[in-house]
């Protein structure tokens, strides 16, 4: 028997919760299918949502999942691009017809979908993308030059969080483009998963017991992010979400974690988003996504 698991036709971090609902148990006993046929369009996160998916498929030994490929070739080709089906060909068995990636034209896409496995890709993948950002953080969206350095520390850091925390390798992507639903503005948009521990297990063994009936999930994130704790007893270590968190506050950005069956989020002025949410379905890992707006006259 084969779970079919429907790909949202708008894949982003709201649409994820249908995605995660679809799994009847981790790891499932039934052959999973991702039917991706109907999609129209998917964020940097549903991009690693299904990468994500599928690794923790092949961590738990399970059979080898089908993926059925978008219909619309507007959005095979820009998934293409992204580097998505380079690592789902790895991960699924494919069906339907690929198209080449091309680096043909514009791109927005800043980071191409990125495995991190060890400390020398995340500094790779702060190398890679820090002339990109440069041009985008400050001529798109109006960011103090000194920003771009500190743009790529948190960047450094969300990825880094994979290599110290998730007890497995992950994947990182980074976009810009126009938030029309929301902000009406252009973004560049971080998303960082991994198929590991979650943060829950990573806390554990140094935070569980202060927190007594209250440990979850939502405890665990709401330590890592809120409180800035982490699971090494030495001083400096594990302050890198303390550090994004003051980097978005400056500039009125966005950061959402999700991990195990609860999600966090710093939620700015310009979203209506809910700050915690748990008894989700539950998903393997983490997912992070940091959303950087461009800058209103008034904030400039």
């Amino acid at each position: 028997m084969t779970r079919v698991i429907e790909v949202p036709a708008t894949f982003d971090d709201r649409s994820f919760e249908q995605f995660a609902g679809g799994f009847p148990a981790w790891p499932p006993d039934e052959k999973v299918l991702l039917d991706a046929r109907g999609a129209q369009w998917a964020s940097p996160f549903g991009l690693l949502a299904m990468l994500t998916a599928g690794q923790a498929l092949a961590e738990a030994r399970r059979e080898r999942p089908l993926f059925t490929v978008p219909t619309s070739d507007d959005v095979k080709r820009y998934w293409a691009r992204a580097g998505f089906f380079k690592y789902a060909a790895e991960l699924f068995e494919l069906h339907g017809k690929v198209p080449k990636a091309s680096a043909s034209g514009p791109s927005d896409v800043l980071l191409d979908v990125t495995p991190v496995r060890a400390t020398e890709d995340v500094h790779e993948v702060v190398e890679k993308i820090s002339q990109g950002a440069s041009r985008i953080l400050h001529g798109e969206l109006g960011l103090e030059m000194k920003a771009t350095m500190r743009f790529s520390m948190a960047l450094s850091e969300a990825c880094q969080n994979i290599v110290e925390h998730a007890g497995t390798s992950g994947w990182v992507a980074v976009q810009a483009y126009t938030f029309r639903r929301r902000l009406g503005r252009r973004v560049v948009v971080i998303s960082v998963s991994d198929a590991g521990i979650g943060f829950r297990r990573s806390l554990e063994t140094t935070h569980a017991k202060r927190f007594g009936e209250r440990w979850g999930d939502g405890a665990a994130l709401e330590a890592a992010l809120i409180q800035g704790v982490s699971r090494f007893r030495d001083p400096g270590r594990g302050q890198g979400l303390a550090f994004i968190k003051r980097f978005l506050d400056q500039w009125k950005g966005k950061i959402s974690i999700r991990s195990g069956t609860a999600r966090l989020a710093i939620v700015p002025p310009w979203d209506e988003d809910v700050p915690l949410s748990e008894h989700l379905a539950f998903f393997p890992g983490a997912q992070v996504q940091i959303i950087i707006p461009a800058q209103d006259t008034e904030a400039r």
